[in-house]
């Protein structure tokens, strides 16, 4: 029987790392038959990644070094991916930074940092993917986007603007990219296990798990994410685009 995204090329950013969300999104739609572009910073990582992937679930893999708040490094990508390929499917754009102050004091240089990562690097990757993604017969991209982006976090003045952004761009995007068939949604985790939020400060992250906080009484799981993003990128999401999904344990309820 052949699996679900058979036939079908992801690029997923921010997915080097063997304990990060974007791995754990690449995994998935890899287990489910697609071939994945691996897109990251770090060439050795990269590189590991992908040829990680190809072995354990037996498909086509391609890791590429990208800076995403670098137009030419984006565009080059979706060049690699072309020369390979020949096609583009699925884009996730997970790609994504903390460095959290106090609003006061905050530098600029904290501030510009967060945005140009989080928000201009999915305008740009979705920028420059859309001229393989628009010929595709049903393309997806779906945005990792965040809580902080609904709810505004002390502290994450440039974090919560940033996923905020995101999910404005996935809503100007889905309107754009409607008539060609490529639907796109943002998923917005809220506290999980990842090794970024393992910077947090102790009491933050123990605040961040409180019954008052999570209903689910739990920080939420990488896969758990993952597989809010394989939704979307399936045929049981094709008639859904412009969207944002909480995936929070209940943490954002009312929002």
């Amino acid at each position: 029987m052949a699996k679900q995204f058979e036939g079908k090329v992801a690029l997923v950013t921010g997915a080097a790392s063997p304990r990060g969300l974007g791995r754990a999104i690449a995994n998935t739609i890899a287990r489910d038959g697609g071939d994945v572009v691996v897109v990251d910073l770090n060439k050795e990582h990269i590189e590991q990644a992908a040829a990680d992937i190809a072995k354990e679930f037996g498909v086509k893999t391609l890791g590429i070094p990208v800076n995403v708040t670098k137009p030419e490094d984006c565009d080059a990508a979706i060049n690699a991916v072309k020369e390979k390929f020949g096609r583009l499917d699925f884009l996730v754009n997970n790609a994504g930074v903390l460095k959290d102050n106090l609003f006061i004091r905050m530098s600029e240089q904290e501030y510009d940092f967060v945005m140009d990562v989080n928000a201009k690097g999915v305008f740009l990757m979705t920028k420059y993917a859309s001229k393989l993604l628009l010929k595709a017969p049903s393309g997806r991209i779906v945005n990792i986007s965040s809580l902080s982006g609904l709810s505004g976090q002390p502290g994450q003045a440039n974090y919560s603007s940033s996923k905020a952004a995101v999910i404005a761009l996935t809503k100007v995007a889905a309107r754009e990219f409607s008539g060609r068939n490529v639907l796109v949604n943002a998923v917005c985790p809220g506290y999980v296990q990842t090794d970024m939020t393992a910077s947090l400060p102790e009491e933050v992250q123990k605040k961040l798990t409180d019954p008052m906080f999570i209903p689910l009484k739990r920080p939420g799981t990488q896969q758990e994410i993952a597989n809010a993003v394989e939704f979307f990128l399936s045929d049981k999401a094709s008639y859904i685009t412009g969207v944002f999904l909480r995936v929070d344990g209940g943490a954002g309820i009312g929002m």
